[in-house]
C-alpha cells in the first residue's frame, strides 16, 4: 500500500527513545514509521548513554526506599547523583519520561498525572499502582 496506508493502520504515536516526549504520526513517515525512534535530530545526534540509564535506575532506586505510594522530585534524584545537581534536572525528568513510556512511574503535578509530553513546571515522580 505505500504512501495510502491509512492512518488508522499504524499507530498515531510513539515515544521517543531518548527524551520519552510523544512522537505523532506524519504523513511523510508514512513508509518508515516502524523506524522512526527519536522525535529530532538533537535526540537523534545525543542518543541514550550509560549515564542516561543509571538516571532511570536512581529514580527506581529512590522510590524503592519510599512507601508504595510516595513521590519523589527530580531534584532528589539529582542530588543522590552528583554534587552539582542543576545540570542534572532536565535529564532527570527525561529519564522519568521514558520510565513513564515504559510503563514504570508516573509524573504528577499537584497530586494529579499528568502528561509528560506538554507538562510544564514542579513535577514528582511516583511508582504506577499495580493490580
Amino acid at each position: 500500500m505505500g504512501r495510502d496506508r491509512s492512518r488508522s493502520t499504524v499507530p498515531v504515536e510513539r515515544t521517543c527513545a531518548v527524551c520519552g516526549r510523544r512522537i505523532e504520526w506524519r504523513a511523510k513517515w508514512a513508509d518508515a514509521w516502524e523506524s522512526v525512534r527519536y522525535c529530532s535530530d538533537a535526540c537523534r545526534r545525543s542518543g541514550l548513554r550509560e549515564s542516561d540509564l543509571a538516571l532511570e535506575r536512581d529514580i527506581l532506586a529512590l522510590l524503592a526506599t519510599r512507601a508504595s505510594r510516595s513521590t519523589v522530585c527530580p531534584s532528589d534524584v539529582a542530588r543522590r547523583a552528583a554534587e552539582d545537581w542543576r545540570p542534572l534536572m532536565e535529564p532527570v525528568r527525561r529519564a522519568a519520561r521514558r520510565l513513564v513510556a515504559a510503563g514504570e512511574v508516573e509524573i504528577v503535578q499537584g497530586g494529579r498525572v499528568v502528561d509528560p509530553s506538554t507538562v510544564k513546571g514542579p513535577i514528582r515522580i511516583r511508582r504506577v499502582r499495580r493490580g
